[in-house]
Protein backbone atom coordinates (compact mmCIF):
# COMPACT_ATOMS: atom_id res chain seq x y z
CA UNK A 1 0.00 0.00 0.00
CA UNK A 2 2.46 2.70 0.85
CA UNK A 3 5.14 0.35 -0.14
CA UNK A 4 7.37 3.41 -0.69
CA UNK A 5 7.82 4.61 2.44
CA UNK A 6 9.38 3.45 5.43
CA UNK A 7 7.27 2.10 8.28
CA UNK A 8 8.13 5.79 10.40
CA UNK A 9 6.25 7.46 7.19
CA UNK A 10 3.14 5.57 7.39
CA UNK A 11 2.58 5.47 11.07
CA UNK A 12 2.85 9.52 10.29
CA UNK A 13 0.26 9.60 7.84
CA UNK A 14 -2.18 7.09 9.44
CA UNK A 15 -1.49 9.14 12.52
CA UNK A 16 -2.01 12.52 10.61
CA UNK A 17 -5.25 10.89 9.38
CA UNK A 18 -6.68 9.17 12.81
CA UNK A 19 -6.20 13.20 13.97
CA UNK A 20 -8.15 14.78 11.03
CA UNK A 21 -10.92 12.25 12.27
CA UNK A 22 -10.29 12.73 15.83
CA UNK A 23 -10.60 16.57 14.89
CA UNK A 24 -13.68 16.50 12.72
CA UNK A 25 -15.06 14.44 15.73
CA UNK A 26 -14.12 17.69 17.87
CA UNK A 27 -15.55 20.09 15.71
CA UNK A 28 -18.92 18.32 15.42
CA UNK A 29 -19.29 17.98 19.27
CA UNK A 30 -18.51 21.81 19.36
CA UNK A 31 -21.09 22.37 16.86
CA UNK A 32 -23.98 20.22 19.24
CA UNK A 33 -24.01 17.44 16.89
CA UNK A 34 -24.79 14.01 19.36
CA UNK A 35 -22.42 11.40 19.75
CA UNK A 36 -25.26 9.03 18.81
CA UNK A 37 -28.46 8.84 17.90
CA UNK A 38 -30.71 10.80 19.91
CA UNK A 39 -32.93 7.71 20.13
CA UNK A 40 -30.34 6.67 22.62
CA UNK A 41 -29.37 3.19 20.97
CA UNK A 42 -27.22 2.31 18.09
CA UNK A 43 -27.72 0.25 14.80
CA UNK A 44 -25.68 -0.79 12.49
CA UNK A 45 -28.15 -0.18 9.52
CA UNK A 46 -30.19 2.61 9.45
CA UNK A 47 -32.52 2.13 6.03
CA UNK A 48 -35.77 4.13 6.48
CA UNK A 49 -34.44 7.32 5.15
CA UNK A 50 -37.45 9.26 6.65
CA UNK A 51 -37.04 8.52 9.91
CA UNK A 52 -35.27 10.24 12.64
CA UNK A 53 -32.50 7.80 12.31
CA UNK A 54 -31.52 8.94 9.05
CA UNK A 55 -27.65 9.74 9.35
CA UNK A 56 -27.92 8.81 12.80
CA UNK A 57 -26.60 5.44 12.95
CA UNK A 58 -23.95 3.28 12.24
CA UNK A 59 -25.09 3.34 8.22
CA UNK A 60 -27.53 4.34 6.22
CA UNK A 61 -28.38 4.39 2.45
CA UNK A 62 -25.95 7.57 2.13
CA UNK A 63 -22.91 5.58 3.19
CA UNK A 64 -22.50 4.27 -0.21
CA UNK A 65 -22.53 8.18 -1.26
CA UNK A 66 -19.21 8.24 0.67
CA UNK A 67 -17.80 5.61 -0.89
CA UNK A 68 -18.02 7.13 -4.09
CA UNK A 69 -16.58 10.35 -2.65
CA UNK A 70 -13.63 8.39 -2.39
CA UNK A 71 -13.67 7.13 -5.60
CA UNK A 72 -13.88 10.87 -6.93
CA UNK A 73 -11.27 12.11 -4.01
CA UNK A 74 -9.13 9.45 -5.44
CA UNK A 75 -8.79 10.29 -9.25
CA UNK A 76 -9.48 13.82 -8.25
CA UNK A 77 -5.81 13.51 -6.32
CA UNK A 78 -4.08 11.65 -9.10
CA UNK A 79 -4.92 13.84 -11.89
CA UNK A 80 -4.39 16.74 -10.01
CA UNK A 81 -1.68 16.04 -7.99
CA UNK A 82 0.71 13.43 -9.54
CA UNK A 83 3.67 14.09 -7.84
CA UNK A 84 1.87 13.40 -4.56
CA UNK A 85 2.61 10.49 -2.76
CA UNK A 86 -0.12 7.95 -2.33
CA UNK A 87 0.10 8.57 1.35
CA UNK A 88 0.09 12.44 0.75
CA UNK A 89 -2.88 12.05 -1.65
CA UNK A 90 -4.81 9.67 1.46
CA UNK A 91 -4.55 12.43 3.59
CA UNK A 92 -5.64 14.63 1.65
CA UNK A 93 -8.48 13.33 0.83
CA UNK A 94 -9.35 12.33 4.56
CA UNK A 95 -8.71 16.26 5.14
CA UNK A 96 -11.24 16.79 2.26
CA UNK A 97 -13.92 14.48 3.95
CA UNK A 98 -13.50 15.45 7.60
CA UNK A 99 -13.93 18.78 6.64
CA UNK A 100 -17.02 18.42 4.52
CA UNK A 101 -18.44 16.68 7.27
CA UNK A 102 -18.39 19.44 9.22
CA UNK A 103 -19.01 22.22 6.79
CA UNK A 104 -22.46 19.65 6.25
CA UNK A 105 -23.30 19.81 9.85
CA UNK A 106 -23.55 23.37 9.96
CA UNK A 107 -27.19 25.29 10.59
CA UNK A 108 -27.21 26.68 7.55
CA UNK A 109 -26.19 23.41 5.16
CA UNK A 110 -28.71 21.32 7.58
CA UNK A 111 -31.25 24.16 7.09
CA UNK A 112 -30.48 24.16 3.05
CA UNK A 113 -30.99 20.16 3.47
CA UNK A 114 -34.14 20.59 4.66
CA UNK A 115 -35.62 22.35 1.39
CA UNK A 116 -35.44 19.07 -0.05
CA UNK A 117 -38.13 16.21 -0.46
CA UNK A 118 -36.14 13.55 1.09
CA UNK A 119 -34.80 15.52 4.30
CA UNK A 120 -37.25 17.15 5.60
CA UNK A 121 -36.42 16.05 8.98
CA UNK A 122 -32.80 15.85 8.64
CA UNK A 123 -31.12 17.55 11.66
CA UNK A 124 -27.43 16.60 10.78
CA UNK A 125 -25.28 13.64 11.19
CA UNK A 126 -24.60 12.15 14.56
CA UNK A 127 -20.41 12.20 15.54
CA UNK A 128 -20.92 8.31 14.98
CA UNK A 129 -22.47 8.49 11.76
CA UNK A 130 -20.53 11.17 9.95
CA UNK A 131 -17.24 9.25 11.35
CA UNK A 132 -18.10 5.97 9.79
CA UNK A 133 -19.22 8.12 6.67
CA UNK A 134 -15.39 9.59 6.66
CA UNK A 135 -14.09 5.69 6.36
CA UNK A 136 -16.45 4.71 4.27
CA UNK A 137 -15.03 7.51 2.23
CA UNK A 138 -11.35 5.93 2.85
CA UNK A 139 -12.73 2.38 1.80
CA UNK A 140 -13.59 3.98 -1.23
CA UNK A 141 -10.42 5.63 -2.07
CA UNK A 142 -8.78 2.32 -1.25
CA UNK A 143 -11.02 0.28 -4.03
CA UNK A 144 -10.28 3.47 -6.31
CA UNK A 145 -6.61 3.16 -5.52
CA UNK A 146 -6.66 -1.00 -6.21
CA UNK A 147 -9.21 -1.69 -9.01
CA UNK A 148 -9.05 -1.00 -12.57
CA UNK A 149 -10.37 2.60 -13.42
CA UNK A 150 -13.49 1.04 -15.57
CA UNK A 151 -14.78 -1.10 -12.81
CA UNK A 152 -14.72 1.63 -10.08
CA UNK A 153 -16.47 3.50 -12.40
CA UNK A 154 -18.93 0.80 -13.22
CA UNK A 155 -19.07 0.61 -9.26
CA UNK A 156 -19.88 3.81 -8.72
CA UNK A 157 -22.50 3.76 -11.66
CA UNK A 158 -24.16 0.85 -9.67
CA UNK A 159 -24.35 2.51 -5.93
CA UNK A 160 -25.76 5.37 -7.96
CA UNK A 161 -28.48 2.99 -9.85
CA UNK A 162 -28.83 1.31 -6.41
CA UNK A 163 -29.50 3.98 -4.27
CA UNK A 164 -31.92 5.88 -7.02
CA UNK A 165 -34.37 2.81 -7.17
CA UNK A 166 -34.75 2.50 -3.39
CA UNK A 167 -34.57 5.46 -2.37
CA UNK A 168 -34.95 7.92 -5.14
CA UNK A 169 -31.44 9.58 -4.02
CA UNK A 170 -28.00 9.14 -4.27
CA UNK A 171 -24.61 10.96 -4.61
CA UNK A 172 -26.01 12.98 -7.82
CA UNK A 173 -29.18 13.40 -7.07
CA UNK A 174 -28.08 14.92 -3.40
CA UNK A 175 -25.12 17.54 -5.41
CA UNK A 176 -28.14 18.91 -7.75
CA UNK A 177 -30.69 19.10 -5.75
CA UNK A 178 -28.17 21.11 -3.05
CA UNK A 179 -27.22 23.39 -5.59
CA UNK A 180 -30.78 23.59 -7.57
CA UNK A 181 -34.37 22.53 -6.47
CA UNK A 182 -36.07 20.86 -9.31
CA UNK A 183 -39.86 20.35 -9.05
CA UNK A 184 -39.90 17.43 -11.56
CA UNK A 185 -37.08 15.64 -8.91
CA UNK A 186 -39.25 16.63 -5.74
CA UNK A 187 -42.19 15.07 -7.16
CA UNK A 188 -40.33 12.01 -8.01
CA UNK A 189 -38.89 11.87 -4.72
CA UNK A 190 -41.64 12.94 -2.65
CA UNK A 191 -43.46 9.68 -4.31
CA UNK A 192 -46.17 11.79 -6.21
Amino acid sequence: MFSSFSGTSVRKYLLLAVALIVLQGGLLWLEGQPAICACDYVKFWEGEVLSIGNSQHVTDWYTFSHVIHGFFFYFIAWLLFPRLSFAQRFLLAVGLEAGWEVIENTPWVINHYREQALAQGYFGDSILNSIVDTLAMIFGFFLAWRLPAKLTVVLAIVLEVFTGYFIHDGLALNVLNFLHQFDFIREWQGGA
